[in-house]
């Protein structure tokens, strides 16, 4: 018989430091996931003096901060800023207070520095595991993979290489492990976990290659041949010759598709009986701007400000707003570049920014709601926007509107903005105000406010998800949540008919913007623009010039 003797599974209780007279209470659901994962492995080390163990920990801490730098530079160099951001955020974690103040007392109850690294590595990743917010839950696997690192140096372990064209298979990607992987080789990726939002995803994306998650992962797949296909999400493994003919097909007619686009990058977008609408971009910051100029984009509709303050520690200050602001617009060389001011809550939570939490983030305080609750945060993004709009052709858009009321305090904001700029003797340039149509409220009072903005672009995600009362990111109502539901193709029509009324235009800036099933309804119902991810322009721009409306 063998006697495996393992601790207790986490419970609410164990994850506060509470203590409950009961014998029978509830695992969380990283208690159960781990249940149900395979028990680590004891380490062989011994442990020294606890003196001398904590020096050995704050030594690999140490080492671990300066590699974690170097990381960083290559990652900005190869992958660009946002994606280099994450290991920024990795040495901010590597010297947590939080998380050496638990090595220390693992290693005062005498357990070995790699030991205590691992323990406090699990503590500190099962918080996060246990959070509500999708965004947070998924920086448990930033947290383990600061600690593997850490440990890693403790046991003189050396960082696994490839050398050959493969598939990566694993439980899960750490950022760490994406970015050190060698471009050339890397041929696609799959994990048992992650989502599109997780390293493995972004990188992935840059890379060009299929990523799938949610497949069994174990070790008998080394060594194997297989095809990794991301349209269907299927992993074939030793593959016949015939299914080895027919990926190798599959991937030929992409890289011609490819090859034939790219005849479009100057082309109108326009119908073969005259109808044109414009094809925007939609991008997170200055990193996006390779894409653009591959993409054929006639604008930016979405710059999607956010991004530039996750990732950091700190606020960005208004010049370094300003800088990427004025990056951009001037790579667009005089083409629109549409702002959206900061979309801060909900799915996207930064630290810094102590927020307190929410039951239902989704309903809380997110977008224009915070910055109309802290001014000085607001103006600071405002007056940069401001001053980018001289180097080009800018519009500012407010996200999460619901009425005529807010929108005026918005512009009140806007104007205090302006006067700012005037006292400081800096200067701007005209610039475009438009909202996002993307509830409920915004769509019913789309008439009043038409009359007061230049421009509508209805934010689809978000107005499916409120017209349905559906969390889009709750993955058990994938089913249900279906974006082509009458309410929303009803929702957008009467947004564009209340636009075009008062002589406003409107754009698509959410999903359904690529959806080429729905490019004819879009431009018969008279939307004046379409914004997608860059890769999606030149399909969508084939699409639409094979349409004839009538």
């Amino acid at each position: 018989m063998t006697l495996t003797l393992i601790r207790h599974g986490l419970t609410e209780g164990n994850l506060k430091r509470l203590y409950y007279g009961s014998t029978d209470l509830p695992l969380t659901e990283a208690g159960i996931a781990a249940l149900h994962s395979d028990p680590p492995a004891a380490p062989e080390a011994q442990a020294g003096t606890p003196e001398e163990e904590l020096a050995r920990f704050q030594r690999a801490q140490q080492q671990a901060v300066r590699d974690l730098g170097a990381l960083y530079e290559k990652a900005r160099a190869e992958l660009g800023e946002k994606d280099a951001e994450i290991f920024s955020v990795h040495q901010l974690m590597a010297e947590d207070e939080d998380f050496t103040d638990l090595v220390s007392e693992a290693i005062a109850d005498g357990a070995e520095a790699a030991e205590a690294v691992r323990q406090a590595g699990e503590q500190c990743a099962a918080m996060f595991s246990a959070m509500d917010d999708d965004y947070m839950r998924e920086r448990a696997a930033d947290v383990r993979d600061v600690a593997a690192r850490i440990c890693r140096i403790l046991n003189g372990e050396a960082e696994q290489t490839i050398t050959e064209p493969c598939l990566i298979a694993a439980e899960e990607l750490t950022p760490s492990q994406t970015v050190q992987f060698p471009r050339e080789f890397v041929r696609g990726m799959l994990t048992a976990r992650g989502a599109a939002n997780s390293h493995m995803g972004i990188l992935a994306r840059t890379l060009g290659v299929p990523a799938v998650s949610q497949l069994p992962v174990s070790a008998e797949l080394h060594g194997r041949t297989a095809v990794l296909d991301g349209f269907s999400g299927t992993l074939t493994l030793d593959p016949d010759e015939q299914t080895l003919a027919e990926a190798a097909a599959k991937i030929a007619a992409q890289q011609a598709q490819r090859v034939a686009l790219r005849q479009l990058i100057s082309a109108p977008s326009v119908t073969q009986d005259g109808h044109s609408v414009r094809l925007y971009a939609n991008i997170a910051g200055t990193d996006d701007l390779p894409l653009l100029r591959e993409s054929g984009a006639e604008g930016v509709g979405l710059l999607r400000s956010e991004f530039l303050y996750l990732g950091r520690s700190t606020y960005p200050t208004e010049d370094e707003l300003f800088e990427s602001y004025k990056t951009v617009v001037q790579a667009m060389d005089g083409r629109e570049v549409i702002i959206r001011t900061l979309d801060i809550g909900a799915d996207k939570q930064v630290g810094y920014f102590d927020m307190p939490p929410e039951d239902n983030p989704a309903l809380g305080l997110r977008a224009i709601r915070l910055c109309l609750t802290r001014p000085i945060l607001f103006q600071t993004q405002l007056c940069a926007i401001l001053r980018a709009s001289r180097y080009g052709n800018v519009g500012i858009m407010f996200p999460m509107v619901t009425g005529p009321d807010e929108l005026h305090r918005l512009k009140e904001a806007l104007a205090d903005a302006e006067d700012v700029l005037i006292a400081r003797g800096e200067r701007f340039g005209p610039y475009r105000v438009g909202v996002m149509i993307e509830t409920p409220a915004a769509v019913f009072m789309s008439g009043e406010l038409a009359g007061e903005v230049d421009f509508f672009s209805i934010g689809t995600n978000d107005l499916t998800q409120y017209l349905l009362a559906m969390d889009r990111q709750n993955p058990n109502l994938a089913p249900f949540c279906d974006p082509h539901h009458p309410a929303v193709l009803r929702a957008i029509r009467q947004t564009v008919e209340s636009a075009h009324q008062a002589g406003c235009t409107v754009g698509i800036c959410g999903e359904l913007a690529a959806d080429e099933d729905l490019t004819e309804a879009f431009l018969r119902l008279g939307v004046d623009e379409l914004s997608v991810a860059p890769s999606r322009i030149l399909p969508l721009r084939e699409k639409i010039r094979s349409l004839t409306l009538g």
